[in-house]
């Protein structure tokens, strides 16, 4: 493996080159809590262009637009102009009250696979960054490439040449004083922040394991789209994006994520030294190629750390099955117990028994919070880059897929210097995208 060049950097390259990662978090930390002033009415105004309008993204583009008091939404890009029509109607709504906020007309409405670059080109300050995960390198390429801030929904790339790709935009996002932050919405939550903040002051002890579980049902999405009602290859998988790994990544990277990513906050964003992993799939309606793709449906992972601690991590979408979304932490002091939600953040079995409680009042929405910090940051002349934490936490989630796919250890460095490239090569809506067979450990070979 070539490890010394700017692309492959080994793992301690990497950990040295993401020192600058504890700036941001202490900006953002500090910002926030347990109030919050938005941009002054008198401040310039910042244009938004808005990339992907799904779900999601519509609930991204309502909370930056709620963000800052003297932001608009500028201009908006998508591969489907229905997406655009529906996005733009929900906001309007929203924001009938302020209907300054939404400044979209038709001519700032753009369509196509090279909507993103028009967006860009349209003259906004800030891009939203909420297509599917496969489009994101390129995407934030393109935005940092063209000077412009950018909030960039989970996960970072699908692979690990996207993975590269993204870790040199965030130098070039550095170098060029740029915001770029990420939508792993939990490390925006004050609940948390309070409770990683003990874990890391030695609340608990030395951690000796983490446990994380991220059990839900079957994420049945896009029953309107099928292989009859859409005319290409490219505008079926882009419908029902969520099952082809080339655009999400598998639910282990796309959603599970998220408590992979407290994995990695609990050891203070150093990666593990190497992951072994399970998965396959068992409930996923149909035949493996058909509408729900070639994903798998769980996945069990041990990840191990240098100093030898273990990370256990543990992800399903079978429906009728038990639901849970809970981290533990284990010290050699105490015990940490989280849930996502806010439900439960407590340290129990020690000498120092603590438990998050919220001013009167206040309201613990990282959904908003990350918007908010991010524009105040912008304001402040000081732009958060969460870029360098960010990248590890993806490299992480893709380690546990490429191993449960391969059947294989896979070390760091073999995840981070891995050749396969998932992105479909001259994509055009006529290219043919024949569907992977579901992968087979033992069998599916590790590239």
């Amino acid at each position: 493996m070539n490890q010394n060049t700017d692309l492959h950097p080994s793992r301690r390259e990497f950990l040295k080159s993401s020192s600058a990662a504890v700036v941001g978090g202490s900006l953002a930390s500090g910002l926030a809590f347990p109030s919050f002033t938005s941009g002054a009415p008198n401040s310039s105004k910042l244009k938004i262009g808005w990339v992907g309008c799904g779900g999601r993204g519509t609930g991204a583009a309502a909370q930056t637009l709620n963000a800052d008091s003297n932001v608009e939404m500028w201009a908006v890009g998508e591969v489907f102009r229905d997406k655009i029509d529906s996005g733009l109607e929900t906001l309007k709504a929203q924001f009938k009250d302020h209907p300054e906020k939404v400044n979209v007309p038709e001519e700032r409405k753009f369509v196509g696979l090279d909507a993103y670059q028009k967006v860009i080109d349209s003259g906004c300050d800030v891009v939203l960054l909420t297509t599917s995960p496969g489009f994101r390198p390129m995407h934030i390429k393109a935005c940092v490439d063209a000077g412009k801030h950018v909030f960039a929904e989970k996960p970072m790339a699908v692979d690990a040449p996207g993975l590269r790709s993204v870790m040199e935009s965030v130098k070039k996002a550095k170098e060029k004083n740029l915001a770029l932050v990420d939508g792993f919405v939990w490390r925006w939550t004050h609940a948390n922040r309070a409770a990683y903040e003990k874990i890391h002051s030695g609340a608990i002890g030395d951690v000796t394991a983490v446990y994380s579980s991220y059990y839900t049902g079957s994420v049945d999405r896009y029953p309107k789209w099928n292989r009859q009602n859409t005319k290409t290859d490219l505008e079926w998988q882009l419908r029902r994006w969520y099952y082809f790994t080339w655009l999400s990544g598998d639910h282990v990277v796309e959603q599970a994520i998220h408590s992979i990513d407290k994995l990695l906050w609990t050891m203070k964003d150093e990666p593990p030294a190497r992951c072994v992993c399970t998965g396959g799939r068992q409930a996923r309606p149909g035949e493996p190629g058909g509408e729900y793709g070639h994903i798998y449906d769980h996945f069990s992972a041990e990840y191990t750390w240098e100093n030898g601690v273990k990370g256990y991590h543990f992800a399903r979408q079978i429906d009728k099955c038990y639901n849970a979304n809970t981290d533990t932490v284990f010290g050699t002091k105490g015990v940490y117990e989280g849930e996502s939600g806010g439900k439960r953040h407590v340290i129990i079995k020690s000498d120092n028994p603590w438990r998050w409680k919220a001013p009167e009042g206040f309201k613990d929405n990282g959904y908003e919070t990350e918007h908010q910090e991010m524009y105040a940051s912008i304001r402040a002349g000081q732009p958060i880059n969460t870029g360098d934490r960010f990248c590890k936490t993806t490299l992480t989630a893709i380690m546990a897929r490429m191993s449960a796919y391969t059947g294989k250890e896979i070390t760091w460095e073999m995840a981070l210097n891995s050749k396969e490239d998932t992105f479909p090569k001259d994509l055009t809506w006529e290219t043919k995208l024949p569907v992977p067979p579901v992968a087979m450990p033992g069998k599916t070979l590790f590239i």
